[in-house]
């Protein structure tokens, strides 16, 4: 899992609520279970005019120019800014693999679904909480200012807009020092690697028919 301790990202302004994650990424593409790969169809239903498939040549499909993804001032955007309680609906973990794929490091809103909010943690993604109010004056400012960027410390466990204003937010210690250090829940057993090798080691001497 790549680390993440500072991010300077221009942010893609999503202003709705209740964003399900059918529609950030449609059941159509759980079909694979590797982590790559989903990032073409980020908001598949919302970012295409036609219906899409597994395996589909994108770049042959009807894009629609109105939907925020596709519009020029937001390419290589890695900062999602949405409304309250992203990631509603179904656990699916793919929705997160989705937008780390399509380059998203951090998502800001108000309110998250547990279960989104977790995989977040687990692939690498800072999902940020901020107040309804400071959230609209995000969303205000982005649509003031081209090319509109966040700095985000998660060491510091602050964002600084473009004009210097800062603001903080809070964040599970033992969730903090996985991001900082890269570590999902195989790299975290497998700091453990040589214990559980003299474990096995041990078992098997204790009870070798378990290992016949």
């Amino acid at each position: 899992m790549e680390k993440f301790t500072v991010l300077d990202g221009l942010v893609i302004p999503l202003d709705r609520a209740n964003v399900d994650t059918d529609a950030i990424i449609p059941k159509q593409y759980l079909k694979s279970i590797k982590r790559a790969g989903f990032g073409p169809n980020l908001f598949d239903d919302w970012r295409y005019l036609d219906p899409g498939e597994p395996g589909m040549d994108n770049s042959t499909r009807r894009v629609n120019e109105d939907f925020v993804l596709n519009q020029a001032a937001y390419q290589g955007a890695e900062v999602l800014l949405a409304r309250e309680n992203f990631g509603c609906g179904s656990s699916r973990e793919h929705a997160v693999w989705a937008l780390e794929d399509y380059g998203i490091r951090s998502v800001i809103a108000p309110s998250f679904a547990d279960i989104f909010f977790n995989n977040c943690f687990k692939n690498g993604v800072l999902p940020i909480i901020l107040t309804e109010e400071v959230v609209d004056r995000l969303f205000s400012e982005i649509g003031a200012h081209n090319g509109y960027s966040l700095h985000i410390d998660l060491d510091a466990q602050t964002i600084r807009t473009p004009s210097g204003e800062t603001f903080v937010f809070d964040v599970d210690p033992f969730r903090k020092h996985c991001l900082i250090n890269g570590l999902d829940d195989v790299a975290l057993t497998l700091q453990h690697a040589e214990d559980i090798k003299h474990y096995e080691q041990k078992r098997q001497s204790e009870a070798p028919w378990l290992f016949s």
